[in-house]
């Protein structure tokens, strides 16, 4: 949803590219600082420190970002960074939804755990989806499009995890939207390759 309104992030974009562009790190660099951000957000959420762990998965998120707008400002957005690009993002994912186990959910209609594999399970699909009709050339681009894409689920895990400190039935209420969500989105991707593809 908030990838079809980037063309209004553009001159952030191009701003933050020359801002940040004459530091000496590389966008790999960024990626891997993105990973460890989100591995160190992970431990705080098992030790229940979710404020600290939020602002850690937005910085992660951040590095996510500029990783991007280096490369393309750099002119190296190849094959390689854009692929250890979107294996990071994975592994951040599921660092924090690995993390919100260790969370004492109440149960709504199923334990706290599940929705947290369901919503993970999202996730992983509705990034598979995108690869997967892609490699069997349904489609010739990636779709990027769906009703919660990566930005979505970054920004209801980050509120979530901030309601965790006094209400983690609140926190599992946005998982379960999450989770719902996710996989709804996984699903238009897979209709909208079927459906491009048959117009073909």
């Amino acid at each position: 949803m908030l990838y079809e309104k980037r063309e209004l992030f553009k001159r952030i974009e191009e701003k933050m590219g020359d801002i940040i562009s004459p530091f000496p790190i590389t966008p790999n660099q960024w990626t891997l600082l993105s990973v460890l951000f989100g591995l160190s957000s992970m431990f705080l959420i098992i030790v229940a420190n979710f404020n600290w762990a939020v602002l850690l998965f937005l910085i992660s998120a951040l590095c996510d970002w500029l990783n991007g707008i280096i490369a393309r400002k750099r002119n190296i957005y190849t094959k390689p960074f854009r692929y250890l690009d979107t294996m990071a993002d994975r592994y951040v994912d599921g660092m924090v939804l690995f993390g919100m186990l260790f969370i004492p959910f109440p149960t709504i209609i199923f334990p706290g755990y599940v929705w947290v594999f369901i919503a993970l399970f999202g996730s992983l699909v509705t990034a598979f989806a995108k690869a997967a009709a892609k490699e069997k050339e349904l489609i010739e681009f990636e779709m990027r499009r769906g009703l919660v894409t990566r930005p979505e689920r970054i920004i209801l895990l980050s509120v979530g995890l901030l309601f965790a400190q006094k209400d983690t039935a609140i926190t599992l209420y946005v998982l379960i939207f999450l989770a719902v969500m996710s996989n709804f989105t996984a699903l238009q991707r897979i209709w909208s390759a079927i459906k491009i593809n048959k117009n073909n």
